[in-house]
């Protein structure tokens, strides 16, 4: 779809682009809107809050979600995430560029995140017996001043399960690691519009995490983040939630915008960002993107408490390193506006 940047940001054909009047690219071609978009992310608060027991690490691992919290916190540039919105486009869930499309993908959740993204699709009922789950899976009822509907609060799990008792036995340790991963879900994956409570359908995923491990994880937060990033475009909204470390991540790797440089050697290995799968290589199963995934993660070589080696983290681990912005100074949106704008085929 032909695009000639933000300084005239009215596409050349609205027969596919029919949401021009509410996109927000039209709001920034008349001048009207300047104001970066505000944070819904508290992964911050979240590692503040709960600091993970070493006993719940082995279900946190079992479950797939330990390369999410070796990740951590990662601080988003507001104005990078902004000028990325600007340009993408719900009518094509892509991000415009005056040389053609781009968009996040599976195999960059995968490689990005170390989220599966084969398996069982992540789906459930929002109709829930609130207090028959919470008392299985987490041994405990929520009041009714920490739900929200049938969401939870992420502050009040972290009260009522980050510290499990010195004599726990492994039904308690499980209720923990339960708690734990709802809270990283609700604070880093899939975070609402102001980041403090979770939805307790994904509850009932993490009954057995063996089979919580086997699902499409990584399909249900690129869903989700396309969602989010089709909703900030519209409509003069002030915020965007969902898994934001994910945007910027995948622009640090893909476009290199607002990148900064590392302040020293990474602490895991960093292979190149292997190109996405073409329109013409569609026929790929599912069995090969996964051994291409991991041929690229980097493996750090750990040992756990438990003697085990630690599994592999994912490529945003690279990330978890003390950062300089030397050639890209951060905070300037304009700037970000025009280095999209100045994107080349190579």
């Amino acid at each position: 779809m032909s695009f000639r940047g933000l300084r005239d940001a009215d596409p050349l054909d609205t027969s596919v682009l029919v949401l021009q009047d509410r996109h927000r690219s039209h709001l920034v071609d008349t001048e009207q809107f300047q104001e970066v978009l505000h944070p819904r992310q508290q992964m911050r608060a979240f590692l503040g809050m709960w600091r993970m027991d070493p006993r719940i690490r082995p279900y946190v691992i079992r479950a797939g979600f330990y390369g999410i919290y070796r990740l951590g916190h990662v601080i988003i540039d507001w104005p990078l995430i902004t000028s990325l919105v600007e340009r993408w486009r719900p009518e094509t869930h892509t991000f415009h560029l005056p040389v053609g499309e781009m968009t996040i993908t599976l195999q960059d959740v995968a490689i990005l995140l170390g989220l599966r993204i084969d398996g069982p699709t992540v789906t459930g009922t929002s109709v829930l017996d609130v207090a028959g789950l919470c008392v299985e899976l987490l041994g405990v009822i929520p009041p009714d001043e920490a739900l929200r509907g049938a969401a939870i609060s992420i502050r009040w799990l972290c009260q009522q399960l980050s510290t499990p008792a010195p004599d726990a036995d492994d039904v308690a340790l499980q209720r923990s690691a339960r708690g734990f991963i709802l809270a990283l879900m609700g604070s880093f994956l899939f975070a609402d519009k102001k980041g403090v409570h979770v939805h307790l359908c994904f509850l009932s995923l993490l009954r057995d995490f063996t089979h919580t491990a086997s699902y499409s994880w990584g399909g249900a937060v690129l869903a989700h983040t396309y969602r989010e990033l089709c909703r900030a475009s519209l409509d003069r909204r002030r915020g965007i939630s969902g898994c934001i470390t994910l945007i910027q991540l995948w622009s640090w790797e893909r476009l290199h915008v607002g990148r900064p440089d590392l302040g020293r050697q990474a602490a895991y290995p960093a292979p190149p960002l292997p190109h996405a799968v073409r329109d013409d290589d569609a026929d790929i199963v599912d069995g090969d993107v996964a051994e291409g995934v991991a041929d690229v993660l980097p493996v750090q070589q750990g040992v756990q408490p438990e003697g085990e080696p630690e599994p592999a983290l994912p490529l945003g681990c690279r990330w978890r390193v003390p950062l300089t912005r030397v050639h890209n100074p951060s905070g300037v949106l304009l700037l970000y506006r025009d280095q999209l704008d100045a994107q080349t085929l190579d």
